[in-house]
């Protein structure tokens, strides 16, 4: 049987909204607000082959599809099932710009594999579960009377969710919130739910000093979280600083959610700058975390995919050393963080969980998952093509 061959590229780009939404002080979180209107948006991405087979992905950012132009010319006329070789080409060849652009066609030509084999990607990948636990991961902080403005609200979500059968919860604190609120938070979740669920705190890099993220991991501590994720203001980056952190405090660190490829991942583990890692298929594609996962296996350390979707699904159904699948963003009063509309039979929000916490992997064909093309074309505003 020939390869199939690609032959041409679209980028479908769309815009939507969620309700009740907005955005918080600097105007990058999104938060629960009354009556608002928080627009979104995404892209779509078609690969064509000369068989007729179509690999899509829905994600991805402008920045992606501005890089795609550089190496488009290089895929029209490649083989589809040649994703390791497109890998590492593509990967050197957009090693000045950090390599955006790479995962939205790596993930594409996994969904083309999948169709080509009529197998879903886990199990082309060698298979290892059918559903995986989820933490809820929460909304920011707000500063709505019925929202999540207080630790006690943040402790109420909890209980809630644990209640819908998550065994896992994760806090995104406040944007620019006195540091005695955000430890108030850790201890009122901690002292409702502590022991019941696994605990998570992610600041998002909001804290400004050292000396706040180190206040705040010695209450992590005494709750005995499950792990502490980027808690400052050098985005996540920083080995040395870290390091230092981890020295100071018993709770265990969870960072690379913010570096790309292998080797910087691998980097931060070996220099004893984190205990779990974040991998994101959405800024190394499938063939790239996958390397992550099983080098990370190999020093005995577990991956921990960043947010919700088909992808992420599809990879930890295939890998050993992973914990918790992040279901959200989520809040007791608004919608997840996506357009609800965009794929059929299929969901990431508060109640796609079943009793014990699970979700299913998705058993089609590649992504395993069908485009809502209808609302697409609804929404779209606009399509570029490359390769015609």
């Amino acid at each position: 049987m020939a390869d199939p061959i690609i032959t041409k590229f679209e980028v479908h780009e769309w815009k939507s909204s969620l309700p009740d939404m907005g955005y918080d002080y600097n105007g990058f979180n999104l938060v629960y607000e009354p009556g608002g209107r928080a627009p979104i948006g995404g892209y779509i991405l078609k690969v064509f082959t000369d068989q007729g087979i179509v690999g899509e992905y829905a994600g991805g950012s402008s920045l992606d599809y501005a890089s795609l132009p550089r190496f488009a010319p290089y895929l029209i006329g490649r083989s589809a099932l040649e994703r390791e070789r497109i890998y590492t080409d593509v990967n050197r060849a957009l090693r000045q710009v950090a390599r955006i652009g790479l995962a939205p066609v790596d993930i594409a030509l996994w969904d083309i594999a999948g169709k080509l084999y009529d197998a879903p990607i886990y199990k082309l990948l060698g298979g290892y579960k059918e559903s995986i636990p989820c933490y809820a991961s929460t909304y920011h902080g707000d500063h709505q009377p019925d929202g999540l403005s207080t630790p006690e609200a943040f402790a109420d979500f909890a209980e809630q969710c644990l209640e819908l059968g998550y065994p896992a919860f994760k806090i995104h604190g406040w944007g620019r919130a006195p540091i005695r609120q955000e430890i108030a938070n850790v201890h009122a979740v901690g002292q409702r739910v502590g022991g019941k669920m696994d605990l998570m705190l992610d600041p998002a890099c909001e804290y400004h000093t050292f000396g706040d993220a180190l206040k705040v991991g010695w209450a992590c501590d005494e709750e005995r979280f499950f792990w502490y994720e980027d808690a400052f203001r050098d985005g996540g980056t920083s080995q040395f600083a870290h390091r230092k952190l981890k020295e100071l405090i018993r709770t265990p660190l969870l960072q690379t959610e913010h570096i790309r490829s292998l080797e910087p991942h691998i980097d931060f583990v070996v220099n004893g700058a984190t205990d779990f890692v974040r991998g994101d298929v959405g800024y190394d594609g499938i063939t790239g975390v996958m390397k992550i996962a099983h080098a990370c296996e190999g020093l005995g350390v577990d991956i921990e995919f960043h947010g919700p979707g088909p992808a992420q699904r599809q990879c930890m159904a295939a890998i050993r050393n992973t914990n918790y699948y992040e279901m959200g963003l989520l809040h007791p009063k608004a919608p997840a963080s996506h357009a609800p509309e965009l794929f059929l039979d299929y969901t990431d929000d508060l109640t796609a969980v079943d009793s014990n916490g699970h979700v299913p992997i998705p058993q089609g064909p590649g992504l395993g998952v069908q485009i809502n093309w209808e609302w697409v074309e609804k929404n779209r505003v606009g399509v570029v093509e490359y390769g015609v």
